[in-house]
C-alpha cells in the first residue's frame, strides 16, 4: 500500500483556490487560509487583511463592487520551501455596466500545513516573479 504523501501538492490546492474563485465561492476560497493568515494587497494599491474573518469580508467587498465572472491562472509553480507563485486573471463586469473589466496579477504564497499564511497580491507580474523567487531562497536559509 502506497503511503500517503506528507506534504500536500500546493500546485494542485493553488488550482482549486482559483477554481473557488472562478465559482465566486468566497467560503471555499477563504478555507485556503489559515485563521491568522495576512492577504497583503498593497503592492496593488489595495489593503492588508489580517485573518481569515478579514479575508472573508475584503473578498466579500471586492466580489460585491464587480459581477466577477471568471478567474483563470495562467501559471502556478511550486518555488520549495512552502513558497508558491502564480499568475493569475480575474475577469468581471462593474454592476450595471456592458463591459468587462481584467484583473491581471501576480499571487505570493506562504503555506504552512496546507493552508496559506501569507499572500502578497502584485499587479507587476515581474515584481511578484522576483519576489516569490527571493522569499522561496530566504526560507531555504532560514
Amino acid at each position: 500500500m502506497a503511503e500517503e504523501p506528507t506534504t500536500p501538492d500546493l500546485v494542485e490546492l493553488t488550482r482549486r483556490r482559483v477554481d473557488a474563485a472562478d465559482s465566486g465561492d468566497i467560503d471555499a476560497m477563504t478555507s485556503f487560509v489559515a485563521q491568522d493568515a495576512v492577504w497583503d494587497s498593497s503592492p496593488m494599491g489595495f489593503e492588508v487583511y489580517e485573518g481569515q474573518a478579514a479575508i472573508h469580508r475584503g473578498l466579500e467587498d471586492w466580489w460585491g463592487a464587480f459581477d466577477v465572472s471568471g478567474a483563470e491562472a495562467e501559471e502556478i509553480f511550486d518555488l520549495g520551501n512552502g513558497v508558491t507563485f502564480a499568475v493569475v486573471t480575474l475577469t468581471g463586469r462593474p454592476p450595471g455596466g456592458s463591459g468587462e473589466v481584467e484583473l491581471r496579477y501576480g499571487a505570493v504564497s506562504t503555506w504552512g500545513q496546507g493552508v496559506i499564511v501569507r499572500e502578497t497580491n502584485y499587479t507587476d507580474i515581474d515584481e511578484a516573479r522576483a519576489a516569490a523567487e527571493r522569499l522561496a531562497e530566504e526560507r531555504a536559509d532560514g
